[in-house]
């Protein structure tokens, strides 16, 4: 659960960042955290989610477009793009996480924060993805 805290509160940083079109500095980062006490380790896993998917969003956004056959990035509910893009970098670049904990995660956020058929369509995205990594194809 200390994971899934972290990805919802990662969720809520990029977004932010995505509506603002800031990138995430200390003030940022420390202004987020004010009233939200949180242990170490979710801090962490939350930075590392917020800033690898930054770092990435050139890669993390190519593979969804991809995959995302005749969706455009931009017109994708805010809420979806970036629980897409925190997944997908998940995909991509954390092989100690098993792509099934990673889609699970990301569908019930969906669940949570975003619309009924959000789910669906963030599953169908997210298993292209999947299945481009496992088969070793190039996104």
């Amino acid at each position: 659960m200390k994971r899934r805290r972290a990805r919802e509160y990662a969720l809520q940083i990029l977004f932010q960042l995505d509506l603002t079109s800031n990138e995430l500095d200390e003030v940022a980062w420390n202004e987020f955290w004010e009233g939200n006490e949180e242990e170490e380790d979710v801090k962490e896993f939350t930075h590392d989610i917020v800033s690898s998917t930054r770092k990435h969003i050139t890669e993390i956004d190519e593979a969804i477009k991809k995959a995302a056959e005749n969706w455009l990035i931009e017109r994708m509910a805010v809420i979806d793009r970036n629980i897409l893009r925190a997944a997908t970098y998940e995909l991509l670049y954390r092989k100690d996480i098993p792509p099934s904990v990673v889609m699970n995660e990301a569908l019930e956020i969906a669940k949570k924060y975003s619309t009924e058929d959000s789910a669906p369509f963030i599953n169908g995205i997210l298993d292209k993805i999947a299945h481009i990594i496992s088969t070793k194809k190039t996104i």
